[in-house]
C-alpha cells in the first residue's frame, strides 16, 4: 500500500473530509495549513500597498513581496530573482509573452511552431499572433504515443522560425516532454525564443530554469499547493528588457511626461497596479513545503502511484488509458470507458467520493488526435495514496455495473 507523501492533516479541506478521494490535482491542489496560515498573517501582520508608503507596515509589506519572489526563484532555479514576473498564472504569462514581445518580434512570413499537445493557454495566443501578423503556425504532431513527436518537430524548424512554444508537461494525458533534447534541436536548427509552459512540471518534477537553456518559463500557484490567481513567468533578463510593457499604470513607472513615459526596471516594468502580495507570500510558503518534501521525493511518489493507478484500471474492461507508459508520465491517469461519456462517468465517480476531471481539458487540438471529445482524467498528488487508487478502481466497477444494467434494459 502507497502511503501519501504528505499527512492529510496539514491540508484543512481533506482532513474535514475523510472520505474525499480528491483526484482532480491537475486542475487546481489542496492547500496545506501553512499556505491558509501564510495568506492569512500577512493580512493581519503586514497589510499595506507594497513600494506605496513612506512608513514601516508598508516597508514591511515591500519586504514580505520580494522575500516570496526570492523564495519562489530559489525553488525553480532561478539565480537572478528579478526575471521573475508575478502573473495570475500561466495562461497570462503566456499572453505576456505573446503580446509583448510577439508583435516587435514576428512578422509576415516568420514561423511560430507549437504542439499539439498544448494547453489553449499556450496555443490560442501564438495562433492569435501568427493571425496578426501574418506569420505562418506550424504544428508538431504527435507519435502513437500522445508524446510530442521529436522528429517532427525537426523538420519543422527553419531559419524562418521566430519562437516555439511547447509544454513541459501534458494537463491532457501527463506526457513529459524530453525538453533537453527538444531544446537541443531547435538551437541547432534555428535562432527561435523558446517558451515552456510548465504549469504541468513545477508542481511534479525538480525543475531548474538556469540549466533548461530556454527562454521563458511559466507555471501557476495554485498547482502547487498555493493560492488561486497568482503565477510566474521566467524570462531571460535581456529579453525583458527589450520588452516594452503590455499594462500600463502604478509602480511600472519611471517618468510619466505629458506625452510620454517611461518605465521602470524588471520585474516591476510588468507588474503594474497594487501587486497580489498575500498570495506571494502564502505561494512562497507552499514552496517551503514543498521544499521540505523533496521534489525528487514528490516525484518518486507519484510515479509510484501512477504506476499503480494505471495497471489498476487498466485491468477493467472496457478502459481505454492515453499517454505513454507510467514512467514518461506526471502523476495523470487519463481514460474513457467505452462508449460511456465522460461527464456521465465522473458524476457517477463523484456519487463514490471520487473527484475526477471530465472533458477537453482545454486541449481540443489534442482530443482530435486521440479521436475523442473529451476524457476522463485523475491526478494524483503529495496527499494522495493508495486508498485513493483502490477508490477510483472500485467507482469504476459500480459505474460499469450501472450502464451496463442501463444497457439490458434497453
Amino acid at each position: 500500500m502507497s502511503a501519501a507523501l504528505a499527512p492529510r492533516s496539514d491540508f484543512p479541506l481533506l482532513a474535514a473530509n475523510p472520505g474525499l478521494h480528491y483526484l482532480d490535482s491537475a486542475a487546481t491542489s489542496q492547500k496545506p495549513r501553512m499556505v491558509l496560515d501564510a495568506l492569512r498573517d500577512f493580512y493581519e501582520t503586514a497589510n499595506a500597498n507594497p513600494h506605496r508608503g513612506a512608513y514601516a507596515l508598508s516597508a514591511l509589506a515591500t519586504e514580505r513581496y520580494h522575500d516570496a519572489r526570492h523564495t519562489i526563484a530559489r525553488f525553480v532555479g532561478l539565480a537572478d530573482s528579478d526575471c521573475l514576473i508575478f502573473t495570475r498564472g500561466t495562461t497570462e504569462s503566456m499572453n505576456l509573452v505573446a503580446s509583448a514581445w510577439g508583435p516587435s518580434n514576428v512578422q509576415a512570413g516568420d514561423e511560430i511552431v507549437i504542439t499539439a499537445l498544448e494547453h489553449h493557454a499556450n496555443f490560442v495566443p501564438w495562433q492569435q499572433l501568427a493571425l496578426a501578423t501574418g506569420a505562418t503556425l506550424r504544428i508538431v504532431e504527435l507519435t502513437d504515443r500522445q508524446t510530442i513527436d521529436l522528429d517532427h518537430l525537426r523538420d519543422l524548424l527553419s531559419p524562418r522560425t521566430r519562437v516555439v512554444a511547447l509544454t513541459h508537461v501534458s494537463n491532457a494525458v501527463g506526457a513529459i516532454t524530453p525538453l533537453a533534447e527538444a531544446v537541443r534541436l531547435i538551437r541547432s536548427r534555428s535562432a527561435a525564443v523558446i517558451v515552456v509552459d510548465g504549469a504541468q512540471a513545477v508542481p511534479h518534477l525538480p525543475v531548474h530554469f538556469d540549466t533548461l537553456d530556454v527562454d521563458f518559463y511559466a507555471f501557476s500557484g495554485h498547482k502547487l499547493l498555493g493560492p488561486m490567481g497568482i503565477g510566474c513567468l521566467i524570462g531571460r533578463r535581456a529579453l525583458l528588457e527589450s520588452m516594452s510593457p503590455y499594462q500600463f499604470g502604478g509602480d511600472m513607472i519611471e517618468w510619466v511626461h505629458d506625452t510620454r513615459s517611461t518605465w521602470n526596471v524588471i520585474p516591476h516594468k510588468f507588474e503594474a497596479g497594487t501587486p497580489n502580495a498575500a498570495d506571494a507570500v502564502a505561494l512562497a510558503a507552499a514552496v517551503r513545503y514543498l521544499e521540505s518534501l523533496g521534489m525528487a521525493n514528490v516525484r518518486a511518489h507519484e510515479l509510484a502511484l501512477l504506476e499503480l493507478a494505471d495497471a489498476r484500471v487498466r485491468e477493467l474492461p472496457g478502459v481505454t488509458v492515453y499517454g505513454p507508459p507510467p514512467a514518461e508520465r506526471s502523476g495523470v491517469v487519463s481514460f474513457s470507458l467505452a462508449d460511456v461519456h465522460p461527464h456521465d462517468l465522473a458524476t457517477i465517480l463523484d456519487q463514490h467520493g471520487v473527484c475526477v476531471r471530465a472533458g477537453h481539458h482545454c486541449a481540443q487540438p489534442l482530443m482530435r488526435r486521440l479521436g475523442v471529445s473529451a476524457t476522463a482524467r485523475a491526478s494524483f498528488y503529495v496527499y494522495s495514496d493508495a486508498s485513493d487508487v483502490e477508490a477510483l478502481v472500485h467507482a469504476l466497477q459500480a459505474a460499469q455495473a450501472l450502464f451496463a444494467t442501463a444497457d439490458s434494459s434497453a
